[in-house]
């Protein structure tokens, strides 16, 4: 049988120049963290401080970072739950946990290392990911929580903080407070060149750390420890280019504040006036928040019912924001405005729901007035959700 070469060649030749198209997308989209959702182990760990159990994984001074993974043998370091609480893996089964701030000390902070795949290469940009998640156990909770790329491995037997640049933070460089669920750390860096190890923690002096008091859970049984200590996983890092760029989920500039949310039980009577159902009728919101609660929408079905049995009658859209939302303002335009923010939407909402514009009436109110639903004995976190209401009035 006589060969076709001709043939034979642009096929070889066709399949050199895909897999050379392969080879280079793959170098631009490959991870370059090793195990980095801690899956891969050398050997099961039998007690805390355990990290270099986990394949490719060490911390790099004498205070050792932890292994979390599913086990009955030893609660201590199991997952979900464990010695420092309770957190769902972000991803596979197992993740790691580490003492990133600790007042005057009294627990020395721990890192995570890894030896990259390859080293990074000068001028080029790469996308940076990871998750942590606060423990309950956590008696602080503080930020600078960031990567650290170098080219020689960090290695000391003393228990003692690393002070260097943090190349990767978060977005805005939060307080990672939440107990519960993992928030995303995520940036771009551009190599010096050579770099062939990343290291995870805190690398900024306790002076220049933000850090705040959590308050205990009253339904937790999870000891609290003096220290700021996060779970971690999920680890990568890539290279990007104009065509696959480092895609960070936008950060959620409410993270960190109060997510209580008051809600008042409708008490409507038939032998009550007009004005006295409008008025016992408030939506009332998160921190940062405009969107409605379930609540919060049967009010307003009822303000439209109302209305409409009613159509010679104005109605009045008085909106309020709390003191500590005008508080974060200064800090990030996001939170200005929350009141009058609250009565656009609640104004449209009643506008799409056939209530004419000519019959409302916009008042945004500040802070400055108080909620009547607050009493005496209200904690300071009930007080400021009463407090971010929109209420109304009948004309």
């Amino acid at each position: 049988m006589k060969l076709n070469t001709k043939n034979m060649k642009n096929s070889i030749t066709m399949a050199i120049l895909s897999l050379s198209v392969s080879i280079a997308f793959g170098q631009t989209n490959e991870n370059l963290v090793s195990n980095g959702s801690f899956e891969s182990l050398a050997k099961d760990p039998k007690k805390l401080g355990a990290i270099e159990n986990a394949t490719g994984w060490y911390s790099p001074t004498g205070a050792k970072a932890d292994l979390f993974l599913p086990s009955k043998k030893t609660p201590d370091i199991g997952t979900p739950e464990n010695i420092y609480g309770k957190e769902n893996p972000k991803d596979g089964s197992n993740y790691v946990g580490f003492v990133a701030f600790s007042h005057n000390n009294k627990m020395p902070r721990s890192y995570v290392s890894n030896k990259l795949l390859n080293p990074l290469k000068k001028g080029e940009k790469y996308c940076v990911q990871f998750y942590v998640a606060m423990a309950e156990a956590s008696m602080y909770s503080s930020n600078q929580i960031g990567a650290h790329f170098s080219k020689k491995a960090f290695g000391t037997e003393a228990k003692e903080s690393i002070i260097e640049k943090t190349h990767v933070l978060n977005e805005n460089n939060k307080i990672f407070n939440a107990p519960y669920g993992w928030d995303q750390v995520c940036g771009t860096f551009i190599a010096d060149g050579g770099e062939k190890f990343i290291t995870i923690g805190n690398f900024t002096s306790n002076e220049n750390t933000k850090t705040q008091r959590n308050k205990k859970d009253s339904k937790s049984k999870t000891a609290l420890i003096p220290a700021a200590y996060y779970y971690l996983d999920n680890i990568t890092v890539y290279q990007i280019d104009e065509d696959n760029p480092c895609e960070c989920a936008k950060a959620d500039p409410t993270d960190g504040f109060s997510l209580t949310v008051y809600q008042k039980a409708l008490n409507i009577t038939d032998d009550m006036s007009l004005s006295q159902k409008v008025s016992a009728l408030s939506v009332y919101f998160g921190f940062g928040k405009t969107d409605l609660t379930d609540a919060g929408k049967d009010a307003l079905d009822m303000i439209v019912k109302l209305m409409k049995e009613n159509p010679n009658n104005q109605l009045q859209i008085n909106g309020y924001s709390d003191e500590a939302e005008e508080k974060a303002a200064e800090d990030n335009s996001f939170f200005s405005g929350m009141d009058g923010k609250r009565v656009n939407m609640i104004y449209n909402y009643l506008k799409e729901n056939g209530i004419h514009t000519t019959r409302l009436i916009a008042s945004p109110q500040g802070s400055s007035e108080k909620s009547s639903e607050i009493t005496a004995n209200d904690e300071e976190d009930i007080i400021q959700a009463k407090n971010r209401r929109v209420e109304f009035k009948i004309r």
